[in-house]
This record gives C-alpha cells, structure tokens and sequence, in this order.
C-alpha cells in the first residue's frame, strides 16, 4: 500500500536540504520555500512563488495552507516564550531542526523543538 499521507522517512532525512532533494516533487519544493518565506520575520513572500502556489491551489486550500503554516509558527513561538521543551514523543526520530548557536535560552545553540 502506498502512502496515503504525510512525509516520507526519506523526505524527512532530506528536508534540512529540501530544495536538492529528488525527494520531493516541484510543488512540494514550492510549498516548503513559502512555509519558510512565513515563517521568516518580517514574513515576505515574493509574488512570484505566491502565484507559483496559486496555479495549483485554489483560494481556499491557499486559505488553508498559510492558515497551517501560521497557526504552526504560533504554536512554536509560543513554545518558545515559555521555553516549552520537547516531550519526547518522537525520540530517536528524524527531525533536522535548524538553529543558530546562541539563539536558546541555555546558549547551547540547540532547539527544544525537534
């Protein structure tokens, strides 16, 4: 049975690097660059990929996707405020998580959210 849902082992081992991945399909690539485009701040998104993503999404699934992609960067900022750690539901999972050394509150330089 094939996928169904979600991502694969292999799209997850290679999302850190995502844009050179044949892992993933154009549209995928697409999606991947607006969801960092939103999540960067300030959140700008060239029109040119918003039109990219809008020759394959009508204006509702637009809706839903930038609504899944804020509704996802609340959660972790806010998480972040609170320095809410991980609870481990997912260890020895692969989740490459891309960080800047200082940026923690402990200055380890390594995110609680992975």
């Amino acid at each position: 049975m094939g996928r169904v849902r979600g991502i694969s082992e292999r799209q997850l081992a290679d999302l850190s690097d995502f844009q050179e991945s044949p892992a993933f399909s154009e549209l995928e690539k697409r999606v991947l660059r607006y969801a960092e485009a939103l999540s960067r701040t300030p959140a700008n998104v060239s029109e040119e990929l918003f039109n990219s993503l809008r020759e394959h999404f009508d204006p509702r699934q637009m809706v839903e996707l930038t609504a899944a992609i804020a509704w996802e960067n609340s959660r972790a900022r806010f998480n972040r405020g609170f320095d809410i750690a991980a609870e481990g539901f997912s260890e020895g999972a692969v989740c490459p998580v891309h960080t800047l050394a200082g940026t923690t509150r402990n200055g380890t330089g390594q995110s609680a959210f992975h």
